[in-house]
Order: structure tokens, then C-alpha cells, then sequence
């Protein structure tokens, strides 16, 4: 790296003054003393020539110079204390560990941040599917300047020195650093690209970070002063109002990556919308890591520097920025002027205590999480929900949707079907020979009655050669099957943020693509089976007593008849009572037979009909759960589990326990 000393021109190029020529002039004056022998003369020239070298090539570091420049003493030369007030030592290169340090332990806010940056990209990768990366673009953000900043040195506080033209930062930025560093003057605008000075080394990484090239890499001048601010760099800042797009530029990308900010205001721009606004506003969860200054007090009278610090923590209060007085964590507001002095030394020793504490870039980083999880919340988090479990489908939304499905397939048809053919086999197994050969002969000469058609019906249907259901009873049952999917969607995604609704509606919509046609296939599978038994249902036990009871009673009925034929014919003793008697009773007793049957047969098929109901009910639930009520719970599930991810990454807030007193 080089070092620059006050910006003076260099009139024979007109180039800015990089620290060769305040070096040079040091040794100069170094070279005028006496010396003891040509060959120390000789000497000095050669160490003189391998220091230039070495700086040339950015590869010298602070330790590697004060060894040259005590090879220059032990050669002669005398050191001239004069010149040495205008010298800014160059930052080291590299320092000592190429900007990184090792980890130290972590403490317990570190930990934290850790767990919620995990949880973060966690929650990124459960969303990608189900988000636009232009939404989780912030929080990508995010992990990755998170990971760059913790992979650098943790022992530096990078600080930034922000304001609006005219407000004195550039001045701010020298008074701290001890030596003219940063120029300042009238023409505006004065800064035209970060100037960074470090107290310390080993801050190359960060400043690699933040895109400063060596030649604008400044070392303050060692003071007792300067000793407390070990460990901090800090960079001078373009104006942020500048009109020039470059330097808005600079201040943007530079705001975004440093670890605290120093916003250097004054008394009549300090309420500049600009600064407020687009800066100050946006980043009001940043109080913990930010300094707001009203600079040049020395130009207000009497109590005006009170009254203007106490409007500008109003117009702070506005912002939303915590201010942290009294103890509270929150930012630093308070007066002063550099180009007096006034204030700056209070400024400096809050700076000292802040660097010290070594936790900046994890508030920071902290902040930007929270930031980021503000700007989350919308798509994570609804207001409304009920239950602490989280999002499901409630138990009668579940039912609804089984009716509807059932509704659809025919179930409750199917049922009766079923129920008046197990009614139908009673009577016919208990019914009278004369009333069974009665409905033979009707069936034979109407062979299209109601249970023939179902039985051709379904045949046709197994075969492929029926014609299809008619077009209003298929559109009725899609446009049932569509409203239940609909209801069911609705109920699951009540309370859910609006992209996750929509997948769990999308969800709900391509699993119900092919519900119809299955649906379909139940009704002509299992409930033409049902409607249409093709085995007889199974008999209860008091059906052969009642078997044999009809066939007792017809037995009665033929045995009357034959002694009656016989009393006709002459082959038996005339008594008619008897066998009209038989005959009576036989013919009564049939149908009473019957009769009791199809009562106690009520029961029974009553129970055979809800059976087969509720078997083809299950079948299109089961159907409905496979393609839309486990699709759909499954995106729910995945939505709890996001929202577990969102609730990780938000815990904690903007408080942490390192605050600044």
C-alpha cells in the first residue's frame, strides 16, 4: 500500500501527493545532516532506494518500514521531528494475517445471530419454490454480506463518517485521525471517493471489502489519543446529496457494508429530507450502530446548539430511530465542532468505548436480519389465523369434503340401491311360490324393468359398450367435485399470507385434475357392484325358520287342495270343512309368512344398505385424500415449517444484551 500525506498538488505533474513526497522530503532533510563516511552515505541511499521499491509494491507492511527506517538511524541519519507532523503512514498491506484473524470465542449475542442466520437460510431454500427470488433477493443479501463480514477480522470496527455537503464530516474525519487526511475547502464537492484510515492492522480485508484501493489507505498518527481507538478504521464518505451519481454511488455501497456510521449534520441542513428520508429512515433499526452529530455548534449562539440538538432528536424520534440516553440502547446524538475542537474528544472517547467492545459488526448484522425479517413478515406471517398449531384442515372442512365427494359418486343412491336389493332377495327367498312365479312371469314379460336396465347398465359400463352417462349428470358431478375442492382450499388457506394461499390453491387444483375420472370409475366399479349384487347378500339366522315356514304353508295349502280334489273324484269321504279348512290357512298363511319376514328383513337391510354407503363413501374419500387432502396438508406442513424458520429468524428483535452505555 501507499500513503498519502496532506493532498497537496505536486506542481510538476499536478498529481495528488501519495506519501512519496512527504517521504521524500523527510529523507531529505534526514540526508542533510552529517554523516560519518561516504560509504554511510552510500548505504543510506541504498536503503532509501530498497524502501521506495518496496512501497512501489504494496508489499511493505508498518513493521517491515520502522526496520528500514532503523537501518536509516543506525546509519547516521537524524530524524527531524518537525517534518514527521505531516506524515500519514501507509496501511499495511496485508498486515500480518491478510485482514483475517482467528476466531475467538463466541459470545453469547454472537450466537445468537448465528442461530438466526442459519434459521435464515433455512427459511430462503424452504421458499424457493414458492417464492420469486426478486422477493427473497434482500435476505440473500443478507446471509451472504453476513458471511463475508464474519469471515473477516472480528478485532476491527469499520466505521463510516456519512453527511450531506458543507457539513464538516471531511474536518470530523481529520480532527479524529490527528493529521490532514481527507481534504477539506468550499469547492463542493469536496470528497470524491471513500478515504479510509486505520488504527490498526490486518483491516486489508475489510477494506477490500469495501473497494478502497491502497492509495486512499490512511494510518492516523500515534498519539496517546489515537491508542484508545485501536482496532477501528475509519472512512470519509462522498457527499451524500452529491451531485454527482458516482458519489451517491460510493455512499451507498460503502453505508451498506461498514459496521456503524457516524452522521455528520449541521445547523441548517440537519432536517434535509434527503439525509432523512432515504437514509436516516430506512435504517432505523440500526440505532444500536450509529452516531448522529450536529457539527459546527461554534457557529450558534447562546443556547441555540440545545434547542437545534433538541429538534433534531425530535425529527430522529420521527424517524423511528431509539436514541440511546439514559442507558438504553439506541443511537448517540450530541454536539460539537470540529474545527474547534469542541465535542470532538467526547465524540472520539464513545468511538474508543464502542471499538473496544468488539460487537458492532454483530449488531449490524443483527440489524439487517431484523430488517430483512420486517420485510418478510407479510409473506410469512397473516394476522387472523386461528390456532396455535398452525394452518390445517379442520375436522368438519374434512367432512364436508367427504359429503360432497360421496355426493358426487353416488354413494347415498348407491345405498338404497343396495338396501332394496337385500329386500328384494328376502322376499323372494320368503315370499310365496305362486308370488315368486308371478314376478318370473313379469320379469320375463317386461325384460326392461328398473333392475334390468342397472343390470345392462352395468355390463354396458364394464364392456365399453353402453352409451355414456348423460352430459347434464356428468357436468352436475364435475361441478361437485370442483365446488369441494374450492371449499376445502378455502377453509386450508384461511388466515395464510398470500403467496403460500396460492400454492395451497394450486396444490388443491392439480390434485382435483383427475378426481372426476376416478370418482367415475368407483361409481362403475363398486357401485354397480352394489346397486347390482352379483352374489346374494348374506342371510340372517331366523331366514331358513322363515323358509321353512312358507314351505309348510304351501305344503298346507297343496295338501288341502289334493283332499279336496279327492272328496271331488269320489276317492275320499266327502267332508268339505277339513281341507277348505288346510286350503284357508295355507293361503293366509303364506303371505302372513311373508309379511313378518319383510318386517324383521327392514333391519337387516337397512344395515346392508348403510354398509355399502358407507363402503363407497370411504372408496371416494380415500380417492379425495390421496389427490387433494394430503397434497394440501403436505403444503401446509411445509408452510409450519417455514413459519417455525421465520419465528427463529425474528427472535430476538433489535435488543441485544452489548449495548453501549
Amino acid at each position: 500500500m501507499t500513503a498519502v500525506t496532506d493532498r497537496d498538488r505536486d506542481h510538476a505533474g499536478d498529481r495528488w501527493d501519495d506519501g512519496f513526497i512527504a517521504r521524500s522530503r523527510n529523507r531529505a532533510n534526514r540526508k542533510g545532516g552529517p554523516r560519518g563516511s561516504g560509504a554511510r552515505a552510500g548505504d543510506a541511499l541504498i536503503d532509501d532506494a530498497l524502501l521506495d521499491a518496496a512501497l512501489l509494491a504494496g508489499g511493505l507492511d508498518e513493521e517491515a518500514e520502522g526496520g528500514a527506517e532503523g537501518a536509516r538511524g543506525g546509519a547516521g541519519a537524524e530524524d527531524d521531528d518537525g517534518g514527521d507532523e505531516a506524515i500519514v503512514r501507509a496501511v499495511s498491506g496485508a498486515g500480518s494475517d491478510g485482514g483475517k484473524a482467528p476466531a475467538p470465542p463466541l459470545s453469547p449475542e454472537a450466537q445468537a445471530l448465528r442461530t438466526r442466520l442459519d434459521a435464515l437460510r433455512q427459511l430462503v431454500g424452504l421458499s424457493r419454490t414458492r417464492l420469486d427470488g426478486k422477493t427473497l433477493a434482500e435476505a440473500g443479501r443478507v446471509l451472504d454480506e453476513a458471511a463475508a463480514r464474519r469471515g473477516l477480522s472480528p478485532q476491527h470496527t469499520v466505521v463510516a463518517i456519512a453527511g450531506a455537503t458543507g457539513s464538516g464530516k471531511s474536518t470530523l474525519f481529520n480532527s479524529l485521525a490527528g493529521v490532514q487526511i481527507s481534504e477539506t475547502g468550499l469547492r463542493r464537492p469536496t470528497t470524491a471517493a471513500p478515504i479510509a484510515c486505520s488504527w490498526s492492522d490486518g483491516a486489508a480485508g475489510l477494506l477490500d471489502r469495501l473497494e478502497i484501493p491502497g492509495r486512499l489507505r490512511r494510518r492516523p498518527r500515534e498519539t496517546p489519543e489515537a491508542e484508545a481507538l485501536r482496532g477501528m478504521v475509519l472512512v470519509d464518505l462522498p457527499d451524500l446529496d452529491s451531485a454527482l451519481g458516482a458519489h451517491r454511488e460510493h455512499v451507498d455501497r460503502v453505508l451498506a457494508l461498514v459496521d456503524a456510521v457516524v452522521w455528520v449534520v449541521d445547523p441548517e441542513k440537519y432536517a434535509d429530507a434527503v439525509l432523512h428520508e432515504r437514509y436516516l429512515r430506512p435504517l432505523a433499526g440500526h440505532a444500536e450502530v450509529t452516531f448522529v452529530v450536529l457539527n459546527q455548534v461554534d457557529r450558534l449562539p447562546g443556547d441555540a446548539a440545545d434547542l437545534v440538538l433538541d429538534d433534531l432528536r425530535r425529527l430522529l424520534d420521527d424517524d423511528g430511530i431509539a436514541l440511546g440516553e439514559h442507558g438504553d440502547p439506541g443511537a448517540t446524538v450530541l454536539g460539537l465542532s470540529a474545527l474547534t475542537g469542541e465535542g470532538v474528544g467526547e465524540l472520539r472517547e464513545l468511538l474508543g468505548q464502542f471499538t473496544q467492545e468488539k460487537g458492532a459488526a454483530t449488531r449490524r448484522i443483527s440489524a439487517d436480519v431484523d430488517r430483512a425479517a420486517l420485510r418478510l413478515r407479510p409473506l410469512y406471517v397473516a394476522d387472523g389465523h386461528s390456532g396455535p398449531s398452525g394452518p390445517e384442515i379442520g375436522e368438519a372442512a374434512r367432512a364436508e369434503f367427504e359429503d360432497r365427494l360421496a355426493e358426487a359418486v353416488g354413494a347415498y343412491a348407491a345405498g338404497l340401491a343396495a338396501e332394496r336389493a337385500w329386500r328384494r332377495n328376502a322376499g323372494t327367498a320368503c315370499g310365496t311360490p305362486w308370488l315368486r312365479l308371478w314376478r318370473w312371469y313379469e320379469s320375463r314379460r317386461a325384460p326392461r324393468s328398473l333392475a334390468s336396465l342397472a343390470l345392462m347398465s352395468a355390463k354396458g359400463r364394464g364392456s365399453g359398450t353402453a352409451a355414456a352417462a348423460p352430459p347434464e349428470e356428468e357436468v352436475t358431478a364435475r361441478q361437485r367435485v370442483e365446488q369441494a375442492v374450492r371449499t376445502v382450499a378455502d377453509e386450508a388457506v384461511v388466515g395464510l399470507p398470500d403467496p403460500w394461499a396460492q400454492a395451497v390453491r394450486e396444490t388443491a387444483v392439480r390434485g382435483a385434475e383427475r378426481l372426476p375420472e376416478a370418482l367415475d370409475e368407483l361409481a362403475v366399479t363398486l357401485g354397480a357392484a352394489v346397486a347390482v349384487p352379483g352374489a346374494k347378500p348374506p342371510r340372517p339366522a331366523w331366514w331358513p325358520v322363515a323358509v321353512l315356514a312358507q314351505a309348510a304353508m304351501t305344503l298346507v295349502q297343496i295338501f288341502g287342495g289334493l283332499w279336496l280334489v279327492g272328496q271331488i273324484v269320489g276317492v275320499l269321504e266327502p267332508k268339505l270343512l277339513p281341507p277348505v279348512l288346510f286350503m284357508v290357512a295355507g293361503i293366509v298363511g303364506g303371505p302372513l309368512v311373508e309379511w313378518a319376514c319383510s318386517i324383521a328383513a327392514r333391519g337387516p337391510a337397512r344395515r346392508y344398505g348403510q354398509d355399502a354407503e358407507r363402503r363407497l363413501r370411504q372408496a371416494a374419500a380415500g380417492c379425495g385424500r390421496a389427490r387433494v387432502l394430503e397434497p394440501v396438508a403436505a403444503e401446509l406442513l411445509r408452510y409450519r415449517e417455514v413459519r417455525e424458520q421465520y419465528a427463529a429468524v425474528a427472535a430476538g428483535g433489535t435488543k441485544l444484551s452489548t449495548t453501549r452505555q
